[in-house]
């Protein structure tokens, strides 16, 4: 079974840009929200050189090389966990993915349309991220919420063994999230990650951010100040930035 990762950001970021460039498709990327609204999907083939020798060595009839599919997901905006823009398709879309792939704009244009009918050239990458984490929190949030109640009379009354384990989970996520930030910060057990796992949580999904920069400055990436916003982030939640 194919690995799952799921490309999200606000509007005009560059996600399909990203896509095309990953899976070699011809999703449309245009300068106006929304140029997505129903997923693209890609396959890619990892390369993988054990699999390359063995091939050679074993000489099978077929060889099935493992794949990772990426799913350009339409841009997010303000709201989106009640419902804005296309914000429940956007929710269940990131539910079905293994992991996150967060694209944000990192360079001025002018010529780049802003979310939420902005259209000066002002970038800031902190906003662009807490608007998009903020809505998975606010999801998530929504859904701790409504487990909460249920999961503590049966965890208090019949003492059951796994509902008292969900309970403590809980306990231990629900603070984090009304705190604005997201569920993959803390450190469970592994005994706590099994139930972690049956929550189905989108801010304990694997995050990695990429940092789209202008042409002109991909060569120095570290000299620019966007990526350095965002290295510094992303290094709260143990997660990782590609430019």
């Amino acid at each position: 079974m194919a690995l799952t990762a799921g490309i999200v950001g606000l509007p005009n970021v560059g996600k399909s840009t990203l896509f095309n460039a990953i899976t070699k498709a011809g999703a449309e990327a245009a300068n106006y929200p929304f140029a997505t609204i129903d997923p693209n999907v890609g396959m890619v083939e990892v390369p993988d050189e054990r699999l390359t020798k063995l091939t050679e060595l074993i000489t099978p009839k077929k060889t099935v090389p493992t794949t990772f599919e990426f799913t350009d997901i339409a841009g997010i905006v303000k709201g989106a966990s009640k419902g804005e823009g296309l914000g429940n398709k956007f929710l269940a879309n990131i539910r079905e993915v293994d992991a996150i792939v967060h694209v944000v704009r990192a360079f001025d244009d002018e010529n780049v349309m802003r979310e939420q009918g902005r259209e000066d050239a002002f970038v800031d990458p902190m906003a662009d991220i807490d608007t998009i984490n903020l809505e998975l929190i606010l999801a998530d949030l929504e859904s701790i919420n409504k487990r909460y109640a249920r999961v503590e009379k049966i965890a208090r009354t019949q003492k059951d063994k796994d509902s008292v384990a969900e309970f403590n989970i809980l306990q231990k996520i629900k603070p984090v999230l009304e705190d604005g930030k997201s569920a993959r910060t803390i450190d469970f057990t592994e005994e706590e990650q099994k139930i972690v796992k049956g929550l189905f949580l989108l801010t304990t999904k694997p995050v990695l951010y990429v940092a789209n920069v202008d042409e002109d400055q991909v060569a120095n990436p570290d000299d620019i100040d966007y990526v350095k916003q965002i290295r510094e982030f992303a290094a709260t939640e143990n997660a990782e930035v590609v430019v």
